[in-house]
């Protein structure tokens, strides 16, 4: 890794850290709550396609991303076995719908598990590509499926606008996604043999 590749790493995490803290802090401080709920699902979305067009416009951001590589870049979404057991804790003291907070829950653990597998075997392309899919088809069946609850009035979706859930939805959600959209970047480039591609996935 040269000097300016991780200066720009610890920029990046900087970066990540401050937009962690913006969330917590706007969910402490009610703000979520004061604005429309039908705003929260363009702010998620925008949480996810911000990041992934920043690194595409960004040859240092992809640069960042190659020394981090596929595989670690997989292995971060374990992190979401926890945010799925948050899911069913909610669910099973009512502070979200049962269908929402199920789907979502089993989803992410499922997603979370799956990369720990994926990551212990040999490399493929494929199963790479077939996990990511994955995780971001149960990311937007969850959105899919809060946005009908929100639609629907349901009260037990302010939950995910107030600590501790908010961090998930409008933070873990976005960094997730934007990391599902980045691996199919690095397999695309990976397939098309360019160096970028070929040491992003170590």
């Amino acid at each position: 890794m040269t000097p300016e590749v991780a200066t720009d790493t610890r920029r990046l995490f900087g970066l990540i850290a401050l937009w962690g803290g913006a969330v917590a802090t706007a969910a402490a401080t009610g703000l979520y709550l004061a604005i429309p709920a039908m705003s929260v699902g363009p702010i998620i979305v925008a949480g996810v396609v911000v990041p992934f067009v920043a690194y595409r416009r960004s040859s240092r951001f992809q640069a960042v991303i190659a020394t981090i590589g596929l595989r670690r870049l997989t292995t971060f979404h374990a992190w979401r076995i926890a945010a799925g057991a948050m899911f069913l804790w909610f669910m099973a003291h009512d502070r979200l719908p049962p269908l929402f907070a199920r789907n979502a829950g089993w989803g992410d653990i499922a997603a979370g598990l799956l990369a720990m597998v994926v990551v212990m075997l040999p490399f493929s392309r494929a199963r790479y590509f077939a996990f990511h899919l994955l995780g971001l088809l149960d990311l937007v069946d969850a959105l899919a499926i809060g946005i009908t609850y929100t639609l629907a009035t349901d009260p037990r979706m302010e939950a995910i606008r107030v600590l501790p859930m908010a961090l998930i939805p409008l933070f873990g959600v976005g960094v997730t996604g934007a990391s599902h959209l980045i691996a199919f970047d690095l397999l695309r480039r990976e397939h098309r043999a360019t160096p970028v591609g070929r040491t992003a996935l170590t």
